[in-house]
């Protein structure tokens, strides 16, 4: 049955079928090829998935980007950071990567941030005669920080597979996402003075300094707000989701005063339409997770690693090259929900703690969201960039070292896990 799913799945998945649908034929052709999988207890466990009191954090974390992401907060921190780090070697790229890290603790999500921030601030590069494969690059991985530090989507997906503790992954992606936004920026330095690549020559405006650190202020106080609130178990991370969406709707009313009906209409919208997308790739996800413990898939793959593989760090080092390949052509969330129930018991097997295993997995996975061929912020970023896939791959090659560096951390170094 296993065999049958990974067939049925690769083929939709070659025909440019949407994975939730490719994941749902391959369910529905693995129940229908037995006699012991009725076909209205595949939909029980598809819905059932879904009834989780956690997921409700999911829609109102969407919304809270849409409303915080939207009118002039983008500009308020793109100013900032361009008068902060600009005149810097390699700071244009940098403000890339300083603008994802400050939008990651809003929207959590790396396709929205890699659009939001690519449409403010590819025309200034390019006024600058900024490399833009660089930019693209520069752009395309920092972008994935959105979903390591929180609050993040593919981490409250990995917790409802896990059974793991949302807050306690939030507060352990804090530090790996801050180690990559070092990184990056430190990339973007190097890369810069070795190249002279060009700089903000602008004269310094202090008062609109002072104005746009005002204005961004709010925003960057909401993810230090979100970790205070789920690590001294103030509010439940479903609580802090909706405390996130009425404390982005106040200041975008009261403070940047630019929360129209049509702009809250649009919010919602897009907010609902993303969630959408989701549920259905979770439902997707359950029915062939479900179908793979039915066929005892992930016990029989534990079971030939404990038989083969016998040092920890071997263990580790297939689970992340497995994770690598399937990310190359897996969207993140349904990797994570179809690979979580896998590597569990591996990782149970070796002693690793399941909140090491979920930081690991997202930064594993990451690195596919700006890795051919499936690259999502890759294409993106290329696209808002006006240069060829190709051209930015080339380009990111110092980007490529610091997250495999960073992975090597967290994946054998578990004091980078915080408690």
């Amino acid at each position: 049955m296993s065999a049958l799913i990974l067939f049925v799945f690769l083929c939709g998945a070659v025909a440019a079928v949407p994975i939730a649908h490719a994941l749902l034929i391959a369910a529905m052709a693995a129940a229908a090829s037995s006699d012991r999988i009725p076909l209205d207890l595949l939909v029980q466990q598809m819905v059932a998935q879904v009834q989780s009191f956690p997921l409700i954090a999911i829609p109102f974390f969407m919304l809270t980007g849409a409303l915080m992401m939207g009118g002039r907060l983008g500009q308020a921190i793109i100013g900032v950071l361009t008068a902060t780090v600009g005149r810097w070697h390699g700071g244009p790229a940098q403000v890339n990567v300083l603008s994802s890290t400050m939008f990651g603790g809003v929207s959590g999500s790396a396709v929205a941030d890699a659009a939001a921030i690519g449409a403010l601030v590819m025309p200034w590069h390019r006024r600058l005669r900024y490399p833009m494969a660089f930019s693209a690059a520069s752009l395309a991985s920092a972008a994935t920080i959105d979903i390591i530090i929180p609050p993040s989507i593919p981490l409250i997906l990995f917790a409802l597979s896990a059974n793991a503790s949302i807050a306690a992954l939030f507060f352990a992606g804090v530090l790996p996402g801050l180690l990559l936004c070092g990184g990056f920026m430190f990339a973007c330095w190097w890369v810069g003075k070795r190249r002279n690549l060009p700089r903000e020559t602008a004269p310094r405006d202090r008062a609109a300094f002072r104005r746009n650190l005002l204005h961004s202020a709010p925003a960057l106080a909401l993810p230090v707000l979100i970790v205070i609130f789920l690590r001294f178990g103030f509010a439940t991370p479903t609580e802090v989701a909706i405390l996130s969406t009425l404390y982005a709707g106040l200041v975008s009313a009261l403070m940047y005063r630019d929360l129209s009906i049509k702009r809250l209409h649009h919010a919602v919208l897009e907010a609902g339409l993303a969630t959408g997308v989701v549920l259905l790739v979770i439902m997707a996800s359950a029915a062939i997770g479900w179908l793979l413990t039915f066929d005892q898939m992930p016990q029989h793959i534990a079971q030939w690693v404990q038989e083969n593989v016998s040092a920890k760090w071997m263990v580790i080092l297939l689970m992340n090259a497995m994770m690598l390949f399937i990310g190359m052509f897996l969207d993140l969330p349904a990797a994570v929900l179809l690979l979580t129930p896998v590597f569990l018991p591996m990782a149970q097997s070796i002693g690793m703690d399941p909140i090491q295993l979920g930081i690991m997995m997202v930064v594993n996975l990451a690195i596919g969201l700006y890795t051919p061929p499936v690259g999502t912020t890759l294409f993106i970023t290329s696209s808002l960039a006006q240069v060829k896939v190709g051209e930015t791959v080339r380009a990111m090659g110092p980007f490529y070292l610091v997250a495999f560096l960073v992975l090597g951390l967290v994946s054998y170094v578990p004091a980078f896990i915080l408690r």
